[in-house]
């Protein structure tokens, strides 16, 4: 996610030339982007960080669901 932030702010200060990102080439830019789809489409994948973020995702809903659940069952206290 960093590197999608630094290439947006890279083309930002490019396509308005400010300061000194005026002069960097397009290249640059276009080089991070590659280096962002490489990174999604194969370095997650390889670390199995795409199954680890869905993994927690579905843990986390499973979670809330038995909370309500139990939540809603719960019976009152008797005196």
């Amino acid at each position: 996610m960093p590197l999608i932030i630094v290439i947006v702010l890279l083309v930002g200060l490019k396509f308005f030339a400010i300061g000194p990102f005026a002069n960097f080439s397009w290249w640059w830019v276009a080089l991070l982007m590659v280096l962002a789809v490489i990174w999604f489409e194969f370095g997650e994948r390889m670390l199995g960080l795409d199954k680890r973020n869905a993994h927690d995702e579905v843990d986390k809903v499973r979670a809330e669901r038995v909370k309500k659940t139990f939540e809603t069952t719960k019976r009152p206290d008797k005196k």
